[in-house]
C-alpha cells in the first residue's frame, strides 16, 4: 500500500523520536494502511486516506509519544482509540508492550481485530466498551501503567476517562493539538480530584507538515475516588470544573 517513497517518509520521520523501523516493520505498517483504505470503504474509519496523510497524521503522530513508553513488558490502554491510533502503531514498534485498545463501537472493534490478526501481533487485546463502564469494572480499573488519548474528548473529560484506569504511580498521556495549553488551565480542578499532577507538557510540529500538537503527561499520584468515572455521558455533559 505504502509507496517506496512514503515509507522513506515513515522510517526518517520516525528517526525524529528515535524510533528506527525495520523492514519488517515497515511492511506492518503499509499492510495496515491498506486494511484501513479498504474497511473505510465499508465504516467509517477515518477521514485520512490519502497514504502520505495517514503516514503524517496518524502513524508518525502515534510515535510521538513513543520516547515516553519504555520498552521492556508495560500494559497499556488506548482510550477511544478508534482506527487503532495510537495503539497499533506503538505495539508495532514495542514487541513487549502490552496493549489494550478500548473502543465504543463494536464495527472499529471487529477492524481492529483484523488489523492485530493479519499482522499477527501478540498482547494486544481490542475491548467494545465505553470508558466509562471500562473504568468501573475491578477487573481493569488501576491496573495499567500508561493510558493515551489521541483527540478524543477536552482534558477535563478525558482525566475523568483514563485516570481511573492508570495504577498510582503510572502514566497518562494525553495527545492534543495547539489548544492543550488552554485545556490545562480548565483542567485544574479534574486533576486535583482524580489524583493527577502534571509531569510535562511538550509542543512540537508534526514531520512534514506544520501540525503543531501537544503531549501532556499525567502522573498518577494517589488513587481515584470510587465516584469517578461517573455513569456514562455525564463526563462530556457535565466536566470537573
Amino acid at each position: 500500500m505504502l509507496s517506496d517513497k512514503n515509507t522513506e517518509l515513515l522510517k526518517e520521520g520516525a528517526k525524529e523520536y528515535s524510533v528506527i523501523l525495520s523492514n519488517e516493520q515497515t511492511k506492518k505498517f503499509s499492510q495496515y494502511a491498506r486494511l484501513l483504505v479498504e474497511w473505510n470503504e465499508k465504516i467509517n474509519l477515518t477521514a485520512i486516506t490519502e497514504p502520505e496523510d495517514i503516514v503524517i497524521k496518524h502513524f508518525l503522530d502515534s510515535l510521538s509519544i513513543a520516547g515516553l513508553i519504555p520498552n521492556e513488558s508495560k500494559t497499556l490502554v488506548d482510550v477511544g482509540t478508534g482506527a487503532g491510533f495510537p495503539g497499533i502503531p506503538l505495539k508495532i514498534t514495542k514487541k513487549n508492550l502490552k496493549v489494550t485498545l478500548l473502543d465504543s463501537l463494536a464495527k472499529r472493534i471487529n477492524f481492529l481485530n483484523e488489523v492485530c490478526n493479519y499482522l499477527m501481533l501478540e498482547d494486544i487485546l481490542a475491548v467494545h466498551s465505553r470508558a466509562e463502564d471500562f473504568g468501573a469494572d475491578p477487573k481493569y480499573r488501576e491496573s495499567f501503567d500508561f493510558a493515551v488519548a489521541r483527540a478524543v474528548a477536552g482534558l477535563p473529560v478525558l482525566l475523568e476517562y483514563c485516570l481511573p484506569l492508570v495504577k498510582v504511580g503510572g502514566i497518562f498521556i494525553a495527545m492534543k493539538g495547539p489548544d492543550g495549553r488552554e485545556e490545562l488551565n480548565e483542567s485544574r480542578k479534574a486533576m486535583d480530584v482524580l489524583g493527577g499532577e502534571i509531569e510535562d507538557v511538550d509542543f512540537f510540529t508534526l514531520p512534514y507538515s506544520n501540525i503543531e500538537r501537544c503531549l501532556i503527561k499525567v502522573r498518577k499520584c494517589r488513587h481515584t475516588p470510587t465516584k469517578f468515572p461517573r455513569i456514562s455521558g455525564i463526563p462530556t455533559k457535565n466536566p470537573i470544573k
